[in-house]
Formats: structure tokens, sequence, C-alpha cells
């Protein structure tokens, strides 16, 4: 299932306000504990990243380029 931001958005409302249910569209999914939501919110916020790195919105590990210089002959 592809996770947007709104389901991101609803998930930490719910965190927020300390409530095990949350609601989003027409379904609502209770947990059993805080520590379920939380890695519910983890693994949202690993499957929006996936996304951006496979659609290029997210250019992955950045690069370092160095540059030297020298007076030599």
């Amino acid at each position: 299932m592809a996770y947007t931001q709104a389901h991101l958005d609803a998930l930490e409302a719910a965190l927020v306000k300390g409530e095990k249910r949350v609601t989003f569209g027409d379904k609502t999914v209770e947990y059993r504990s805080i520590d379920e939501l939380q890695a519910a919110i983890a693994a949202v916020k690993r499957d929006l990243f996936e996304q951006a790195v496979d659609t290029g919105l997210w250019p992955g590990a950045p690069r370092q380029i160095r540059v030297t210089t020298g007076k030599g002959f």
C-alpha cells in the first residue's frame, strides 16, 4: 500500500492526543498500545522515504566533491 503524507499526519495527530484509534477516510484502526502506534508511524515514514527515493524526489546519499589546488610545476 502506498502511504501519503495525510496518513502520517493522522497517525501523528493521534499520538499527540494520546489516542490509540486512528480514522482516515472510511477506515478506522485501533492500536493496542502507543508503542504499536509509534511503530506504525515509523513504517509510514520509511515507506514515504522509499517512495521519495524511487521517484527521484530525494536524491539518496549526498556526494562530496573535494577540490585541491597547488602551485605544482
